[in-house]
């Protein structure tokens, strides 16, 4: 069996495994595990698809007549395809499996068949999504992804905050996939042809604005700043194994078509490179920022999302600029580090959702200024979710490091190739990658110690347990992954520099990773400090804790003789300096306790930081357009004869302008 023929069995099941629930009774438990069977079986089919197309190095492709006159269903497997399909293939299947105890179907029957569904079908177009070699194709796959992804966020629709983030959804998406519908037709004027394949034959400037219209188009996707509006209401309000593929697989996808559009090119321009640059620097820095003052767990990941996709979005900017400049050690470095990246982030990302998942499951909040004291009720949880938080600051030994190493490498390589160390802007992106990676590990200190320690704030945590097997048993094949992907980055290596030739195939790349990053180092320093986190570990469990009672170790009461919840440190107070610093970009909205007599009524202190783009500028300027919808309802009388008489005036307009050769 072709490796081709393999990852489209495995669509298939993937794309129809929700179908057995659904004819089944709507609280029927087989029938969830008859989809999660399916889904497993597709999963495994693909990635054994995928590991023969990664393990031959070739290119296998499929070409078939359809039922469009547009087109042609033509899908085609290369490394760097295979690179994204492992994560499509697993990262969904784990969640899947994690549903069977966060979404029980006999738990949810309104809309436990309807998930089921439509996380199938996200899964598997997704797949053809990275597959797809033909525009029309590709274009139909994708909007089959955009609309299952809204059916599953939003299974929760009776929720007005749910109904909310998935109309916003809708409307940024739809404005992507119209972006990419210009993109695609200005592409096929250039070329004459649907079909995504290499080319010189487009001139300079109309590659330019198809360039530029795939940042956007795809940006929307991905969430690339100011373009992100709908990405944190979507990821806080899906159920958490949704946002976990939403945001640790969905928002790949926008990358992907940014990667594969510019490979389509023999060369570009540097203005390429420096856009993305520009455009991962601000995602990045303000993303982390703004994750700095949520409340709401789900809603600092999904920032946080942005920020690790701006990350991304740099690395491939430095590729861009290196294949501008024809400088291969530069594209190595950078694309290769934005592919670690897109990998350690779809792992890490992945398993901190299902790890808040397990928190919301167990309190029935994501109220982070609600929780605390969580890791004696869950120290599975906690200890799986401080890996995932450890990961995504960029801290040793986990992949977060190994990942944003090489995209520091290809910074710095930017110093010994003249044309790009002109660029101040190269310089400027490192300042800026050092500030990230420091607000990230502020971030997640600040959500483990709110979340886990201290003492429980409200009665939410009193009930809390453990999250069981089938919730736990994603994570923790998660967590090791993170681990052993920073243990051993140099078994990665391959598979990114052929990722990066297929990208860049007119390029001579005279080098292997390891060559220009000795990633040796990474391996025994990370081990290392493994080993001796691990003895320090057993040290204090076997020598330390069994001497001290709990009644001799008595927390530090800070002068209070009995004090309680309220004394500790909330989550806002610990990134107020923070969020003040950012307060230009943030506008944080805090109201403040007056006390205007004596003996005041009780008052509580709110601090919030809203989406400046959604709710200071996108909602406000739709607000205003439908302010003036009013006017126009002139057109719409209700009585199909008026309608008719205006397709019959739009037709003859536009066959005036086929005549007129205003259009062809």
């Amino acid at each position: 069996m072709s490796s081709m023929c393999a990852v489209l069995i495995g669509v298939g099941l993937i794309a129809f495994s929700g179908i057995p629930a659904a004819l089944g009774p709507s609280r029927s438990k087989k029938g969830q595990w008859c989809t999660v069977l399916l889904f497993a079986a597709g999963s495994i089919i693909g990635v054994a698809g995928t590991g023969i197309s990664l393990l031959q190095g070739s290119t296998d492709f499929l070409i078939a007549p359809w039922f469009l006159p547009w087109g042609r269903f033509f899908v085609s497997i290369d490394r760097l395809s295979a690179f994204f399909l492992l994560l499509v293939f697993t990262v969904p299947a784990l969640g899947s499996f994690y549903g069977l105890g966060y979404w029980k179907q006999e738990e949810h029957p309104e809309n436990g068949r309807r998930l089921g569904i439509f996380f199938g079908l996200l899964t598997a177009s997704m797949a053809m999504v990275v597959i797809a070699r033909d525009s029309v194709l590709f274009l139909l796959v994708w909007e089959i992804m955009a609309l299952s992804a809204w059916f599953a966020a939003s299974v929760e629709g009776e929720k007005a905050e749910v109904r909310k983030a998935g109309w916003i959804y809708l409307v940024a998406t739809h404005m992507g996939t119209l972006t990419l519908l210009a993109m695609f037709a200005l592409w096929h004027k250039a070329t004459g042809t649907f079909s995504l394949e290499l080319t010189a034959a487009v001139p300079a400037g109309t590659a330019g604005i198809i360039f530029a219209l795939s940042v956007i188009g795809f940006g929307f996707k991905a969430g690339l700043m100011p373009l992100h509006v709908w990405l944190p209401g979507a990821h806080a309000n899906a159920p958490s194994h949704v946002s976990a593929v939403m945001s640790g697989v969905m928002l790949k996808m926008g990358v992907y078509g940014i990667i594969r559009m510019a490979s389509l090119f023999a060369s570009c321009e540097p203005w390429w490179g420096a856009t993305l640059l520009v455009a991962g620097c601000v995602s990045a820095l303000f993303g982390i920022a703004f994750a700095m003052g949520q409340r709401d767990i789900k809603r600092i990941l999904a920032y946080s999302s942005i920020e690790n996709i701006g990350i991304i979005a740099m690395g491939l900017g430095l590729a861009l600029l290196g294949k501008a400049f024809a400088s291969p050690a530069l594209v190595l470095l950078g694309l290769g580090g934005a592919l670690f990246h897109v990998w350690n982030h779809g792992l890490f990302k992945s398993l901190l959702f299902l790890g808040s998942g397990a928190i919301i499951h167990a309190t029935d909040t994501r109220d982070i200024e609600s929780l605390g004291g969580l890791a004696k009720k869950m120290p599975f949880t906690a200890a799986l979710f401080t890996v995932g938080a450890v990961a995504i600051s960029a801290l040793p030994p986990l992949n977060g490091f190994a990942g944003e190493w090489l995209i520091y490498m290809g910074i710095f390589k930017t110093l010994s190739v003249p044309a790009v160390s002109n660029l101040p802007l190269a310089a400027i992106s490192a300042v800026v990658l050092s500030m990230v990676g420091a607000l990230a590990v502020a971030v997640f200190v600040r959500l483990v110690c709110t979340v886990f320690l201290g003492s429980p704030r409200t009665e939410a945590v009193t009930h809390a347990h453990d999250a069981r097997f089938p919730m736990a048993a994603p994570m923790l094949v998660l967590a090791a992954a993170c681990l052993f992907l920073g243990v051993f980055p140099t078994l990665v290596a391959p598979a990114l520099e052929g990722a990066v030739r297929a990208w860049a195939p007119l390029m001579e790349i005279p080098f292997t990773i390891p060559q220009l990053v000795p990633q040796v180092w990474i391996t025994w320093m990370n081990a290392g400090l493994l080993a001796f986190l691990c003895l320090g570990f057993v040290w204090y469990f076997v020598s330390v804790r069994k001497r001290v009672e709990p009644s001799e170790r008595p927390t530090w009461d800070c002068g209070y003789a009995k004090p309680n919840a309220r004394v500790q440190y909330t989550g806002s107070s610990l990134a107020q300096m923070c969020v003040d610093l950012f307060s230009f970009a943030l506008r944080p909205e805090r109201d403040k306790v007056k006390l205007r007599k004596p003996f005041a009524e009780p008052a509580r202190f709110e601090a919030t930081v809203r989406d400046t783009v959604l709710d200071r500028f996108v909602l406000p300027v739709f607000a205003r357009i439908n302010a003036a919808v009013p006017k126009f309802y002139v057109l719409q009388q209700g009585q199909t004869h008026l309608y008719v008489l205006y397709v019959v005036i739009i037709a003859a307009v536009l066959f005036v302008l086929g005549l007129s050769g205003v259009i062809e």
